[in-house]
């Protein structure tokens, strides 16, 4: 896209930002549906990576994360189209958008892409409840915000794959998001945001639930009312007892 497009996508993104349906409880969410226009959501269906390129990363612990990720280091990466969705979302516009619906002042995207990029589903897979890690070893800010646009044309109930909201502990869900096509969905990250699609999903054979997922930072560490681990952590998951994949609660960092 050309620069003036690129400006005015990101216009029309903050204004659907500002409108968007946000809730406080049981942590800071928002859902944007039809927040790309419809075009340029096709384009970066179109531009998805098929699964057996190598820009791929394959977790497969059976019980708590069965997906794939794409390993991106910086933006010359991130395929045709698709790149322009990153830099809408990672302008300082939609930043400064989120950080007043959210009240998180000074949001940093990541241009690292530690953990973000694309993200797929396929059949059989799931993501256990969990948190997400709290510190950013490349540059030493702090995770407070995660970003998924769905890419998921003709989704239907049965198929699963709902991104669901839990309660402070993760023992019960509170919400299910479905993962419509051209939907945003931004939350709060911190030690409480308990999330995750733990059951299977049953998409129909040969199609499988896509998403682009965006992490955002700040240098200020969480409110103490966000802590439950001081130390830096990874994801903590429910099955393991909040532990990390490697059995500890807290790691080491750089």
């Amino acid at each position: 896209m050309k620069q003036q497009e690129l400006k005015n996508t990101a216009d029309s993104c903050v204004q659907k930002i500002l409108k968007g349906d946000f809730s406080a409880l049981p942590y800071k969410h928002l859902v944007v549906d039809d927040f790309l226009s419809e075009d340029l959501a096709m384009k970066c269906i179109k531009n998805f990576p098929d699964m057996k390129d190598s820009v791929w990363e394959h977790e497969k612990d059976v019980d708590i994360e069965v997906k794939s990720r794409t390993r991106w280091q910086s933006e010359f990466d991130v395929p045709e189209n698709i790149i322009d969705v990153v830099r809408v979302l990672n302008s300082s516009l939609v930043l400064k958008a989120l950080s007043d619906v959210f009240d998180i002042p000074k949001l940093i995207a990541d241009s690292y892409f530690t953990g973000g990029g694309l993200n797929v589903t396929q059949r059989g897979g799931l993501l256990d409840v969990h948190v997400d890690g709290n510190y950013h070893d490349a540059t030493g800010l702090n995770r407070r915000m995660n970003a998924l646009i769905y890419l998921n044309p003709g989704w239907e109930e049965g198929w699963g794959g709902e991104f669901g909201v839990y309660n402070k502990d993760g023992s019960k869900l509170i919400k299910k998001v479905p993962p419509i096509f051209n939907r945003l969905v931004v939350f709060d990250s911190h030690d409480y945001s308990y999330h995750g699609l733990p059951d299977p999903i049953f998409f129909p054979r040969g199609v499988d639930r896509k998403s682009i997922i965006l992490y955002y930072y700040t240098k200020d560490k969480r409110p103490i009312s966000q802590v439950n681990i001081d130390g830096v952590h990874s994801a903590l998951w429910v099955k393991r007892d909040l532990k990390d994949k490697r059995g500890n609660s807290e790691r080491e960092f750089s």
